[in-house]
């Protein structure tokens, strides 16, 4: 978690990732009545950009400000329309505190921490849910780099669906509506990716 190393990779006129919204944020959030939206890790705002053509106010948090200007870029030339849907805020997710259920979906997708860190993160954005809202925490699975393709390679920031829930065990009012591994595509040619997904409602 090297904010300048990220903010180098991002300082170039190309998307470093897909312009098209994350199939597991479309999946959870898609036909659901649109409210206060918290991306946690937003990069260069493929899923806030998503959530605001939808119809939700977003706060779009990312460490790189090199991301969050390249956001502002693609919104501006490409989703104008929901300029005033999103606050873009720099900072850093080990540290930054959301405020306590004030949002009705929050998303924390491929953020790669330590467990500790990831535990820490993890529980900040179960807080942030408002009742009835829902957190969606996304990331590599353990196994990913054995049975899948991609991503990060080091044990030590990878997890499974199992472990974001073990990381909110003891939180009240929470629900876990799917904690599963799952197949993601990548390319033409048959590969497929594995995700840890885990869908939580706050209930009370």
């Amino acid at each position: 978690m090297d904010a300048a190393a990220w903010d180098a990779r991002y300082a170039t006129d190309e998307l470093i990732w897909t312009a098209e919204p994350n199939r597991w944020l479309v999946e959870t959030f898609a036909g659901r009545p649109p409210g206060v939206a918290l991306d946690l890790g937003a990069g260069e705002g493929r899923n806030s950009l998503w959530l605001a053509a939808a119809g939700w106010d977003v706060t779009a948090v990312d460490f790189s400000v090199e991301a969050i200007r390249k956001g502002r870029a693609v919104q501006a030339a490409h989703a104008p329309e929901t300029i005033p849907r999103v606050t873009w805020v720099h900072a850093d997710l080990r540290s930054y505190v959301p405020v306590p259920r004030s949002s009705t979906a929050v998303a924390v997708l491929y953020i790669h921490l330590p467990g500790a860190d990831r535990r820490t993160l993890a529980r900040a954005a179960a807080e942030a849910l408002a009742v009835g809202g829902v957190l969606l925490v996304v990331g590599h699975d353990a196994t990913n780099p054995t049975e899948g393709i991609g991503g990060p390679s080091d044990p030590a920031v990878l997890f499974t669906a199992a472990d974001v829930v073990a990381d909110l065990a003891g939180l009240p009012g929470l629900e876990v509506r799917r904690a599963e591994r799952r197949g993601r595509p990548v390319g033409t040619d048959g590969r497929v990716a594995l995700d840890a997904v885990v869908e939580i409602v706050r209930t009370s």
